[in-house]
């Protein structure tokens, strides 16, 4: 049984006057395969919108093309005041410093251990070579995320919720105002599932990030979202709160509310 304690996201307030990323009728395909038609949506300060989708929808296509991972064929997409689709290579990576990206497979550096993993960014994106501070900064991340005992392990030595907030962790550690999620519960336990959910929570209300929550899991969408946006096929197809998206007649949609 799901633990009710869980049906409403953290307390942290969503700032609807502030609008963080601002997409409109963006548009991709991939030869004949339309992926994104007319998509426009906004990202609220300190908001959880988890966009929820059958995978195959478009859903990871369309926070790929806001960080300029996937280039859109049309449309605008505004994140932080950049303006994505004309950044010039140097300005598109100060953006990207600004935006932690989950990746679904945790992406992390087989070779690496989990401390060389956290310090890699660091390293990179800030020049940051001073060994107590990447000590300090390592740590913290890992304690945001209960691991701190996993510092000197290699990926191959973790479980796949362990590597999910590995991955967490290594995004926080540049202390992003935004997070995208992509499909952070997939392949995990009931269990463990919840774990990251509540994780997510305890990150919008420690940093107060925005986040975009891609899931076709519908205990994620229920547990970690302030708003939801049902995708089918690469359109919007509902928005509302997870109670109000539940109560659709959608036969697209419905399946997903049948357990």
């Amino acid at each position: 049984m799901e633990d009710p304690k869980n049906d409403t996201p953290a307390k942290t307030s969503v700032d609807k006057t502030t609008v963080v990323t601002k997409i409109r009728n963006l548009k991709k395909s991939f030869g004949d395969m339309e992926v994104l038609r007319d998509i426009s949506l906004d990202l609220h300060q300190s908001e959880n919108l988890v966009i929820l989708g059958r995978s195959g929808t478009g859903k990871s296509v369309l926070i790929k093309c806001m960080v300029g991972l996937i280039h859109a064929d049309g449309g605008e997409i505004e994140v932080l005041g950049y303006n994505v689709l004309t950044l010039s290579p140097e300005k598109l990576n100060e953006m990207r410093q600004q935006v932690g990206f989950s990746f679904q497979s945790s992406a992390l550096y087989d070779s690496m251990t989990v401390r060389e993993n956290l310090e890699f960014p660091l390293k990179r994106n800030l020049s940051l070579f001073d060994k107590k501070e990447l000590k300090d900064l390592v740590m913290t991340a890992l304690k945001d995320v209960g691991l701190e005992s996993a510092v000197n392990k290699k990926p191959a030595e973790l479980s796949g919720g362990m590597k999910k907030r590995i991955g967490i962790a290594r995004t926080l550690i540049l202390k992003p105002k935004i997070m995208l999620y992509d499909e952070p519960t997939a392949g995990l336990d009931p269990m463990t599932s919840t774990e990251i959910n509540e994780l997510i929570l305890s990150v919008r209300e420690k940093y107060k990030t925005s986040s975009i929550i891609i899931t076709h899991d519908i205990s994620c969408a229920r547990q970690t979202s302030d708003r939801v946006i049902a995708m089918v096929e690469g359109h919007l197809r509902a928005e509302g709160t997870f109670e109000e998206i539940k109560q659709t007649q959608d036969p697209d949609l419905a399946p997903f509310f049948k357990y």
